[in-house]
């Protein structure tokens, strides 16, 4: 009963029209549920925007344990071969000489529809491609088709919801809600033209083009960025079904394109792709008459040439579906040295986004699983959690150390800078005005004299304890920045002198 009068409650509110105020899941009002916050109309997404991090999680979680997009997929190993040394304008290292060959999975997918789901419905198919480098993996992460519906990941949940089943019509997808968010979205224009033309339904995975679609920044050696969008074109002919042609292949199978892509490859007949890149530098963004980095559009020919880096040969089917290719995890912000992401604000979002949902559905360690597993050596002191596999050994579980070799910085592998029109700059450097011991030393002093006596008794009991001297005397040299006296007192109590810390004190 109680049911039935929610339900007419309902039914007599939504027929009114009215006003609403989005909140978040605490029920804070939201000010913008369209754009996302960032540096500027153009710069990079900023983390504290906290109703977007709390709209892609909670995303992120909907579904378990079948991927939110791309449930239904197909996967192959293979290797990518590069045409000629990029070095001058890329330090990523697989593209550092001619002929250089990388090993490499890709996982080909439809987007919208569930694992199981004809692989002949209208929708964008997933290009996912890691390469296997000897600095760390790199994930190409795309589409078939070079552009996408919306610009901004904060409205990627509500698009995904509009083309996903209605949560009352028996599960069913409907065309009403997917072009009632559309209708109200005319940066989607492009991308649906794309999708509703024949390119909307590619006839295999092998017979298809593969885009990057987001823009990306490759960096040199001297940290000069270009602007780059790759796009693999297959060395087989480019084919796609006609809505008719689709709906013949559906009624007599529903996984045409997966067993295409396994039987050929089993029978010897290898897939191939080149991959291609636009370059654009930053001053030449402003005389285009739309933004490079809107995901929404595309570079013209004219205005980038495609230039073409490599070949991807395909030469290898999974030997397990499980293992090697559901548990396959990509993410755009699965980077390496010389490729860096750009400001597209979608893009921005998916950097979170995607690790994050890998997380949710395989674990905290799905890079340890065998298909995501780099070939390089790993070293790092994230630890533990479920099903952790890399090798863990040795008392040391944290950096900086004084007992283990000392961790040098390398410049090279530094993010690049972005210098933005206000003059903000992202940078990896220490914050202004660290001013590190100030306070600690004014929080000493305000102790009254038990306080203080209790404090060096503890914390001169701990560093007795500590076996390595000169971890003592870096710390004992800290409290003396921060108060003489407190630092004496520390040394008193360790039986050292002022002259066993004064190499350690900040000049």
């Amino acid at each position: 009963m109680l049911n039935k009068s929610l339900a007419l409650g309902f039914a007599l509110v939504t027929s009114v029209s009215f006003a609403q105020t989005l909140t978040t899941n605490t029920g804070t009002p939201v000010g913008d549920n369209q754009n996302s916050k960032t540096i500027g109309n153009n710069g990079q997404v900023l983390l504290e925007d906290i109703h977007l991090i709390e709209k892609l999680a909670a995303f992120d979680r909907e579904r378990i344990p079948e991927r939110v997009v791309h449930a239904r997929g197909a996967g192959a190993f293979g290797e990518f071969v590069a045409s000629a040394d990029f070095s001058d304008v890329t330090m990523a290292d697989f593209l550092s000489q001619a002929g250089k060959k990388t090993p490499l999975m890709v996982r080909f997918s439809t987007v919208t529809h569930q694992q199981g789901s004809p692989e002949t419905y209208r929708d964008p198919r997933g290009f996912a491609v890691k390469f296997y480098t000897q600095e760390g993996n790199y994930d190409l992460v795309g589409n078939n088709l070079p552009v996408f519906f919306i610009r901004d990941a904060i409205k990627f949940p509500d698009m995904v919801h509009a083309f996903k089943p209605s949560p009352i019509m028996n599960n069913a997808s409907d065309p009403n809600r997917v072009f009632d968010f559309f209708s109200n979205l005319p940066e989607s224009t492009h991308m649906l033209t794309w999708l509703f033309s024949d390119y909307g339904i590619p006839a295999n995975y092998r017979q298809m083009e593969g885009n990057g679609v987001h823009a990306y920044k490759w960096v040199n050696e001297n940290g000069e960025v270009t602007y780059v969008k790759y796009k693999w074109v297959p060395q087989q002919e480019i084919k796609n079904l006609t809505q008719e042609e689709a709906n013949k292949i559906q009624s007599t199978a529903i996984e045409h394109a997966t067993v295409d892509l396994y039987t050929e490859i089993a029978k010897g007949n290898f897939p191939k792709w080149d991959l291609y890149v636009q370059m654009l530098k930053a001053e030449d963004f402003d005389k285009l008459d739309f933004n490079p980095v809107d995901v929404t559009k595309i570079w013209p020919e004219a205005v980038a040439k495609s230039v073409k880096v490599g070949t991807m040969t395909l030469n290898e089917n999974a030997t397990n579906y499980f293992q090697q290719v559901e548990q396959a995890a990509f993410s755009p912000g699965t980077l390496v040295p010389g490729i860096e992401p750009s400001e597209d604000k979608l893009l921005q979002g998916r950097l979170f986004s995607y690790f994050d949902t890998q997380r949710h559905r395989i674990g905290g360690n799905f890079q340890q699983v065998d298909v995501n597993r780099p070939i390089n050596n790993v070293k790092t002191y994230n630890q533990d959690g479920y099903m952790s596999m890399r090798k863990q050994e040795g008392d040391i579980n944290y950096q900086p150390s004084t007992n283990q070799p000392e961790v040098v910085d390398n410049a090279k592998f530094k993010y690049s800078k972005s210098v933005f029109p206000a003059g903000t700059t992202t940078v990896q450097a220490k914050i202004d005005k660290e001013n590190n011991f100030a306070q600690a030393g004014e929080l000493f002093r305000s102790f009254s004299k038990k306080d203080q006596d209790n404090l060096i008794k503890n914390l001169g009991g701990a560093l007795n304890a500590v076996q390595n001297k000169v971890i003592v005397k870096k710390m004992i040299a800290h409290f003396y920045q921060a108060d003489k006296t407190y630092g004496e007192r520390l040394l008193k109590a360790t039986n050292l002198k002022v002259s066993d810390i004064q190499e350690y004190i900040k000049k």
